[in-house]
């Protein structure tokens, strides 16, 4: 408990009071601008982040960024029909819609009321359940990390948005980048081509900058052209009581959706705000109206992904392991400030921990009172050309690349990467699981080896460990899953069509008396 109050002393602080707010600004005006979100906003910010020094007001900030963007992101869904961050694009269907019969004023204050419920009740479930996670996870060894970083590819890979199989070619490749450099058992150098540079290793703020930063550049260079959009007007921001009382059970609904669906590797803030969406449409009395302008189909999504941004964090504070994309940046920032996630990091550095956690808090309050006064600012950023803001964005982004190591070599391999990311979404695969899997195979291969020498070599050990066996089971499940799903829908259908076939014999008999 001192800890935990101890944790809002640590935000009280000007510094981090300040860079809090520089963070929240930043995603909201990044969500407001479509394309560049969040994972892509942090990569570009890392470089800075390092030169801050002081890793709790560096990590402040970057959170500041992810769960800011959230809101950001409603404001154009709402006015333009245009969304600005991928969790909002299903805010688009009934906000727009509500914005051409007048009510956009009042579709952006349900989403920022419900954004604020969302994240606020989110973050008092993250404060009580991270520290038991933790504690859980202190037993954790190599085999139960290794366990649970195969399972966190798996489910980056298959519960993520997008074709399952791109995914998991993504992944298998950055399964593959995470080995390059020097083996650290053997000391054997593996995929460098005789390059000194890759003999440490692929340098993950270099490709995370490069897959997010460049390549969105390149490809909001394509997109973003045309007649210019027009946003309507804003009036009547604040909702009425029969507004409020219709968005209520979709706000609740979409506050539990967001909190466990944002735990999960490969959930956040895209897949909750769709699954609570889905809900909302399923269980409603009227689910005509939901694409024509139904407030709860504005509450419930804006809901779910500002609770989802929120709980993300527990399994990368307590676990180590980034759930998403944006969560990746986080843990990244953590790394170059010398800090390391994992289960004793509420022990070893609460006032780290607490004050991350606690200046979410702060942060939601400042994102309610400035979000809707703020909008008229950020319609009008919404009309300066993409040919402006690219070549700032790109100078920053090389910059950072450069600074990192003061190597040239990062800046073209930040290119390559850049290139390759651009090509990658022109042929539908999404860079989020490539960077995760990034991430998560330094943890497997480590933790896969050590095992292996805990157990001399014998693989059974894994399955034999209790924790780790559990893991891997809910592996083997979550895999085998979408096969069962595919032989029930068939046994379903073949009684169907026995029946269909049935009934036709009877048509028969009776045509033949």
């Amino acid at each position: 408990m001192n800890d935990f109050l101890n944790g809002f002393a640590v935000v009280a602080q000007p510094d981090v009071l300040l860079y809090c707010l520089v963070g929240v600004l930043i995603g909201m005006l990044i969500g407001v601008l479509p394309g560049l979100g969040p994972a892509a906003t942090m990569a570009i910010l890392l470089p800075i982040v390092i030169q801050i020094g002081d890793p709790i007001s560096g990590i402040v900030m970057l959170a500041g960024v992810y769960y800011g963007a959230q809101y950001g992101g409603t404001i154009t869904s709402v006015l333009l029909r245009l969304p600005g961050e991928a969790s909002s694009v299903v805010t688009v269907f009934d906000g727009f819609a509500l914005a051409k019969q007048g009510k956009a004023g009042t579709a952006l204050g349900v989403a920022a009321i419900g954004s604020f419920i969302g994240a606020t009740v989110s973050i008092v479930l993250l404060s009580l359940t991270a520290p038991l996670v933790a504690s859980w996870a202190v037993d954790f060894g190599p085999p139960e990390y290794a366990a649970l970083a195969l399972l966190g590819v798996l489910l980056v890979s298959t519960i993520g948005s997008g074709n399952t199989v791109k995914a998991l070619i993504a992944a298998s490749i950055g399964l593959l980048l995470a080995t390059v450099g020097q083996d650290k058992f053997s000391g054997a150098q593996r995929y460098t081509f005789g390059s000194l540079e890759l003999s440490q290793g692929i340098d993950f703020v270099v490709v995370a900058m490069g897959l997010f930063g460049v390549s969105e550049i390149l490809h909001n260079l394509e997109e973003r052209h045309g007649k210019p959009h027009v946003p309507a007007k804003v009036t009547n921001i604040w909702p009425s009581r029969k507004d409020l009382k219709e968005a209520s059970p979709a706000i609740g609904r979409g506050t539990v959706i967001g909190f466990f669906l944002g735990v999960l590797p490969g959930g956040g803030a895209v897949m909750s705000s769709l699954a609570a969406y889905a809900t909302e449409k399923r269980i409603s009395k009227t689910p005509e109206e939901f694409g024509r302008g139904s407030i709860k189909g504005v509450a419930a999504p804006e809901t779910a992904n500002n609770a989802a941004a929120t709980s993300s964090f527990i399994p990368l504070l307590t676990l180590g392991i980034p759930a998403n994309a944006s969560m990746a940046m986080l843990f990244a920032g953590l790394l170059v400030l010398g800090v390391t996630p994992s289960p004793a990091l509420v022990d070893e550095n609460p006032d780290l921990f607490w004050g991350v956690v606690n200046s979410m808090y702060v942060g939601n309050i400042i994102l309610l009172l400035l979000s809707i006064p703020l909008v008229g600012i950020f319609v009008r950023i919404l009309r300066i050309r993409p040919a402006i803001l690219a070549p700032i964005t790109a100078l920053i982004t090389i910059l950072g690349a450069y600074t990192l190591n003061n190597s040239t070599f990062d800046v073209f391999l930040m290119i390559v990467f850049g290139v390759l990311g651009y090509l990658m979404k022109k042929g539908g695969f999404e860079p989020g699981p490539m960077v995760l899997a990034f991430v998560l195979g330094a943890i497997l291969e480590n933790n896969v080896r050590r095992s292996m020498i805990i157990y001399d070599g014998d693989p059974t050990g894994f399955v034999k460990d209790p924790i780790s066996g559990t893991i891997l089971a809910a592996f083997l499940l979550v895999a085998l899953w979408p096969l069962g799903k595919k032989l029930l829908s068939g046994r379903r259908q073949q009684p169907a069509g026995q029946a269909s076939t049935s009934t036709d014999d009877v048509h028969r008999e009776d045509s033949l008396r």
